[in-house]
């Protein structure tokens, strides 16, 4: 068979997709899976040896662009999609194969294989996509909370992304701690204060661990805050592909960040810590499950740092 997995992004969701993906891979293990996604997870998902092949042409510019997108899937003959992406923009894929659209797992009205729950929405991202693959006849049927979590620990054993050598590539040594302060510009309260951060990392440098402050390009003048507290912290804003960050949490001692793309990666890789989430942000819908734990507050200004240093050391002493 020719299978074809839509999954776009942002890079919380794609992270917890992998749960699925490696579902999707055992139940077609001997046919032809190919990705449909965006620039900014292709590597990550050729590093994961779960795909045939990586097309990262899911979101073209312009409707000369996507009019050729639909004529290369139609001519692709793909025998059977599953559309992780559910989404109005994924929907129209269903219709450019029309009239005689290959098997289909998703939400599209005329789909084989339609996911139809009146309370998808309500459900945890884990258990929506687990419940649309029971439905699509490859997964097994989990219980509200009982989907299993993604599994990115594999990074770790990528060639050149050995936990190793990139202690020795970026300077760190063990035991050290990743800070992920960043999070989507366009939701102010998904941040916890720098200044809070700051504080946090000169009580746990204190302690005897190195901090590491992640995140993209953007993240760069947070790192320089934290760094006026923390002298010993390292700078890894822009240096680390998600890969390599990945294969950094596979061995971080702890992790504390906000509801953003690097936590929910550092936290499937199996890093312990906490996610720091406040009123738009809901557990019950995208906290993450394995090691890493929570805190919720509505309002992220009013979470002291002796609340979130308590919970660290918490952490600690069970790891």
């Amino acid at each position: 068979m020719r299978v074809l997995v839509i999954k776009l992004g942002a890079l919380g969701d794609f992270v917890q997709a992998f749960a699925a993906f490696r579902t999707i891979r055992e139940a077609h293990a001997d046919d032809q899976i190919t990705l449909l996604t965006t620039p900014p997870y292709a590597e990550l998902a050729e590093a994961s040896g779960l795909f045939d092949r990586i097309d990262s042409d899911g979101r073209p510019k312009g409707l000369g662009r996507t009019l050729k997108l639909f004529a290369r899937l139609r001519s692709s003959r793909y025998d059977r999609v599953y559309d992780l992406q559910t989404s109005s923009r994924s929907r129209w894929f269903f219709y450019a194969f029309l009239p005689r659209p290959p098997q289909w797992s998703g939400i599209s009205r005329g789909a084989s294989h339609r996911q139809t729950r009146r309370d998808r929405d309500a459900l945890h991202n884990l258990d929506r996509i687990a419940d649309q693959l029971h439905v699509a006849c490859i997964g097994p049927a989990y219980g509200p909370g009982e989907a299993p979590p993604a599994d990115l620990s594999w990074a770790a054993r990528v060639p050149g992304c050995e936990p190793e050598v990139l202690l020795a590539r970026f300077g760190l040594k063990r035991p050290f701690i990743i800070l992920a302060p960043g999070a989507s510009p366009v939701k102010p309260q998904k941040f916890w204060p720098i200044a809070a951060y700051a504080e946090l990392a000169q009580a746990l440098e204190s302690t005897g661990l190195q901090v590491a402050v992640v995140g993209g390009p953007a993240e760069t003048p947070l790192f320089t805050l934290i760094s006026a507290r923390a002298p010993g912290a390292v700078d890894l804003t822009g240096r680390t592909s998600l890969v390599e960050l990945a294969s950094l949490g596979t061995c971080a001692r702890l992790c504390v960040g906000n509801d953003s793309g690097p936590t929910h990666l550092l936290a499937y890789a199996g890093a312990p810590g906490l996610m720091l989430m406040s009123r738009v942000s809901d557990p019950a819908h995208c906290g993450p499950r394995g090691r890493m734990g929570w805190l919720r507050a509505d309002d992220l200004g009013a979470l002291s740092v002796e609340t979130v240093l308590a919970a660290c050391l918490e952490a600690l002493a069970e790891t």
